[in-house]
């Protein structure tokens, strides 16, 4: 008895996740069919035109909003954006500074600093029980 290997494959959801980009702006054969594993490999090592235009231009999902702004997603629902933008309304956006953007940015910047101060403790704390002290 062989085994066949079957192909992976994901919904295009889960691929539009992977790499990146808002579903409802891909083109409709790729938003109606199933990405495999390779399809998924070959438009991330040779993206199509649709998906480098939609890289650099948006719509962009939520997870890409908010990195491009420097805050979290949540940080983006407080501040009322619930739907995806392009870059250039992130660039407006920017250039706005409104108050909550600069209050998520500041949250944002005080949570990463929190997470590196709590990861050099722990790595401290394991050095400490090396050594046996």
């Amino acid at each position: 008895m062989t085994s066949h290997k079957t192909t992976q494959t994901m919904k295009p959801a889960t691929a539009a996740k992977k790499l990146g980009v808002y579903l409802e702006a891909t083109p409709a054969e790729f938003q109606e069919g199933v990405v495999t594993r390779s399809e998924l490999n070959a438009l991330q090592a040779e993206p199509p035109q649709w998906l480098q235009e939609l890289r650099r231009n948006g719509p962009h999902p939520r997870p890409v909003v908010a990195s491009k702004l420097g805050v979290s997603i949540a940080g983006l629902a407080r501040g009322g954006v619930t739907e995806a933008l392009t870059t250039e309304q992130i660039d407006a956006l920017k250039q706005e500074n409104p108050e909550w953007l600069q209050k998520e940015r500041t949250t944002q910047a005080e949570v990463r600093k929190e997470a590196v101060r709590i990861k050099e403790k722990q790595a401290e704390e394991a050095e400490r029980r090396q050594s046996g002290s």
